[in-house]
């Protein structure tokens, strides 16, 4: 029964990868039929002006379409013909992406770019909305393009499966009027800011992790580095990454998905609002309308809580750093600098290698923790385990005591509170986490702390920590 359904999941999911190869090759079809057309527009004629020289400058189905925020006073008529000329880029087809591409796409924008390298998993569906479990391991890309495309059929949406590069970035960003920064890591989003800066574009940045998010609008207005009229870039507000051992992951701290979607939905907005605005939306647009000057917010970084009383607060933030790296008189930063590879983000960045502070005596491995457990001297021991208590309640070893890392790793109380007080003197403790890391960190504390009586008490590591466990022990435990 177990191999049909694997049968019947991996057919579905060619016949999904068929209809996508289709989609695509139809689009190819279209875009030659329209490049060989005696009657299509010129090379480089500004869209936007020839709509708005023609009566009805949409179609009838686009005044339908778009009718319920064409009547909203801040958009109108003009502010639809903008989105209609615009083309927007989405690095990240996740939980930030998803929302922000499905109503940047339902706005009706021109192009919509999205560039993600990973594929679809099950961990994603909770939160990153366009995709489904019949679209697991495809490209997110892919995945994301054919949900839109049901939206809305009319916009040109551009995939690019691959992960944003200094080697590839330049070629991308150029194509497009705004880019929204939807990744989750130090290093892309100093290299999608740099872009920016470099490309003269609007950059619409947001994170999220568990129930926080933040918001910023940066290198807005998109003025030349050394320009003091610029907005903002990301090495303006963050001049130094955080360090790598302290970037927490959705997959190790966890996300609330409408956390994520709410940051997302703002992005949306943002992006929305500059272009309907007046941002200039044609590289080759002379509409004096786009060019007015205005009066521009002050930069700000928008706060998200979704477990406090006021979830939503805004704090104020410098203009451009006089001396930043990126947008300054004095910027390092040239698109020679970042092609060449002299920019190296994963080492300014920094990378958190797996924890290996203790020697292979110190450690013993799940298989052999589980024969001794079950072996039939079952010698009475502690296992100790420090994963935070929300980690534990989801599903734990039977018989293990849960002390957080948390409470651990500060100042340690050397009563051992948590020592059962009828466990012997010499009783072993083996030290037991998530993945191995932060188990070789408490062992040795503990150690260090007096805990083993020099040797006499063992006090041992599970290497690989309940990773191990499923994979050599018990492969029903859960996976999250």
């Amino acid at each position: 029964m177990e191999s049909e359904n694997d049968d019947a999941k991996a057919l579905r999911q060619l016949i999904l990868a068929t209809e996508l190869r289709l989609e695509k090759l139809k689009n190819e079809l279209a875009d030659v039929e329209r490049r060989s057309s005696p009657n299509r527009l010129t090379e480089g004629q500004d869209e936007l002006e020839s709509l708005k020289d023609s009566k009805w400058p949409l179609t009838p189905d686009e005044y339908l379409r778009y009718g319920r925020q064409m009547i909203v006073p801040s958009i109108g008529i003009q502010g639809q013909l903008r989105l209609h000329a615009a083309s927007v880029l989405i690095v990240g087809a996740g939980g930030l992406g998803c929302p922000a591409a499905a109503y940047i796409a339902g706005a009706g924008v021109k192009t919509l770019g999205i560039v993600d390298g990973d594929t679809v998993e099950v961990s994603n569906l909770h939160r990153q909305i366009l995709h489904c479990s019949s679209t697991v391991g495809l490209w997110k890309v892919d995945s994301a393009i054919h949900s839109l495309k049901g939206l809305n059929p009319n916009v040109e949406y551009r995939a690019y499966r691959e992960h944003l590069s200094p080697e590839n970035a330049a070629d991308i960003v150029s194509h497009y009027d705004i880019v929204l920064d939807c990744t989750d890591h130090p290093k892309s989003r100093y290299l999608i800011s740099d872009i920016c800066v470099l490309l003269q574009k609007p950059l619409v940045s947001a994170s999220a992790l568990r129930t926080d998010g933040q918001l910023m609008i940066l290198n807005y207005p998109a003025a030349p580095q050394g320009s003091t009229s610029g907005g903002p870039c990301y090495r303006c507000i963050f001049p130094n990454p955080p360090p790598a051992n302290q970037v927490v992951s959705c997959g190790d701290g966890g996300i609330l998905g409408p956390v994520v979607g709410v940051m997302g939905v703002l992005q949306a907005v943002e992006a929305i609002k500059l272009i309907t605005a007046g941002l200039k939306v044609s590289h080759t647009s002379d509409d004096a309308e786009l060019q007015e000057s205005k009066v521009l917010p002050s930069p700000s970084l928008l706060l998200f809580s979704a477990n406090s009383p006021s979830p939503f607060r805004t704090v104020r933030l410098r203009q451009r750093r006089p001396d930043c790296f990126a947008c300054s008189a004095q910027a390092g930063l040239t698109p020679e600098s970042l092609t060449s590879g002299s920019l190296d983000y994963v080492a300014f960045c920094g990378s958190a290698a797996p924890v290996n502070i203790l020697s292979d005596e110190e450690q013993i491995s799940a298989g052999q923790y589980s024969e001794l457990r079950n072996g039939g001297s079952k010698k009475e021991h502690v296992l100790l385990d420090v994963r935070e208590k929300v980690q534990f309640d989801i599903c734990h070893v039977d018989g293990s005591i849960n002390v957080p890392f948390s409470k651990l790793q500060g100042n340690l109380d050397t009563t051992y509170p948590w020592l059962p007080e009828t466990s012997p003197a010499d009783a072993p403790i083996y030290v037991l986490c998530r993945l191995g890391n932060d188990s070789q960190v408490i062992t040795k504390k503990l150690k260090e702390s007096g805990l083993g009586d020099n040797g006499k008490r063992p006090i041992l590591d599970i290497k690989g920590g309940l990773r191990a466990w499923k994979k050599d022990v018990d492969s029903s435990w859960p996976e999250y």
